[in-house]
């Protein structure tokens, strides 16, 4: 492929869900997974409490039977969490949850763009733990030339199932990028840096967060209080790395 795809000669590169994901995985170290409406942000809410969190591609049957493999609850989808079952996408509901040591977190977009990454380094991120994942890429060294780091905003889908870039992404991936930079990291490509102007130009994060379609479209549907959650920004130091197929707080 040629180069140009691959925003090569910069450390610090910035793309799409899973296809950006795909194109960019060859040529960086380290991948940054942004969905932050939800799974991210669930990621990093089940990671503070100690959890490891599995993520899986597929909502179906086939969840559950990976659930029993790997020993782990399953979450579910956000209205169909039961007292039996309270573990969901839900950002809120994995916070008043009981605890779980292993949970399955099925995610079309982001657990695609975590199996995308191949062989990379994968880390969850969001707005919550924006500047804690910033500046641990800089203390590992990514984002150097030689250590090119590649965060991808998941964005949603539209009824064809084509990408919708969506703002609360833009946001928490230019927050994160913005965070590197001011760790000294100086090489990001114009996609990238143009993602953390967005941010930096951004007055209110929570408040774009919540008037964004997307949160709009969870507050409409009764999760306002995930969206409170997902706006959160910097209130987390934890780092969730994929390490044995799981996402754990880096040490």
């Amino acid at each position: 492929m040629d180069e140009w795809f691959l925003q090569a000669g910069s450390g610090a590169r910035f793309d799409w869900g899973p296809v950006g994901a795909q194109r960019l995985a060859a040529g960086v170290a380290c991948v940054v997974v942004v969905d932050v409406l939800s799974f991210t942000t669930s990621v990093s809410v089940a990671a503070e409490s100690g959890t490891r969190v599995f993520p899986y591609a597929w909502r179906d049957e086939s969840a559950a039977k990976f659930a029993d493999e790997m020993d782990a609850r399953l979450a579910v989808g956000r209205r169909m969490a039961t007292p039996d079952s309270p573990w969901s996408l839900s950002p809120a509901s994995l916070r008043s949850a009981p605890f779980a040591p292993r949970l399955v977190l099925p995610s079309p977009n982001g657990s695609s763009i975590a199996a995308a990454a191949g062989d990379s380094v994968v880390v969850a991120g969001c707005l919550r733990n924006a500047t804690a994942v910033g500046n641990w890429l800089a203390r590992q060294g990514y984002g150097a030339l030689d250590r090119p780091v590649a965060v991808i905003a998941s964005g949603e889908r539209w009824p064809d199932g084509s990408l919708r870039p969506a703002l609360e992404d833009l946001l928490g991936a230019g927050a994160i990028l913005a965070a590197l930079r001011k760790q000294g990291v100086d090489s990001l490509s114009p996609e990238a840096a143009a993602a953390a102007a967005c941010f930096e130009a951004t007055p209110d994060v929570m408040a774009a967060v919540t008037a964004s379609a997307s949160g709009r479209e969870l507050s409409d549907g009764g999760f306002a209080g995930d969206v409170d959650i997902a706006a959160e920004l910097d209130v987390s130091d934890v780092v969730p790395v994929l390490t044995d197929r799981a996402f754990t707080a880096a040490g």
